[in-house]
């Protein structure tokens, strides 16, 4: 189920891929992540990835999206976050972004 809390924004908007390495898997580094998204009107999704590592990718208001990067930097109190890795989303990748915050699969 996607949860969307409405904000209204005069920002420009952003979207950014993002990879986090460090103790951010089994430590509810997703579920986190997923909420600070919502709680700050952002579309997206996150994910775990075979290596380790979280991934993510996020769009919406400039300043939220840079907020949530914050935030990832340390994410939850049972994470350590060792490197985070962020790049502008691609075109292709931010159009293909639905309303709403997802959790997905493994890759």
């Amino acid at each position: 189920m996607t949860i969307r809390f409405p904000h209204a924004s005069s920002q420009p908007e952003a979207a950014a891929h993002l990879l986090i390495y460090g103790r951010v898997q089994g430590v509810g580094f997703r579920d986190a992540f997923s909420l600070q998204a919502l709680e700050r009107g952002l579309d997206g999704w996150v994910r775990n990835r075979r290596d380790g590592s979280v991934e993510a990718l996020i769009r919406g208001d400039a300043r939220a999206v840079e907020a949530l990067i914050r935030w990832a930097h340390h994410g939850p109190p049972a994470a350590r976050v060792e490197r985070l890795e962020k790049r502008p989303a691609r075109s292709d990748e931010a159009a293909a972004v639905q309303a709403g915050f997802l959790r997905l699969p493994s890759a």
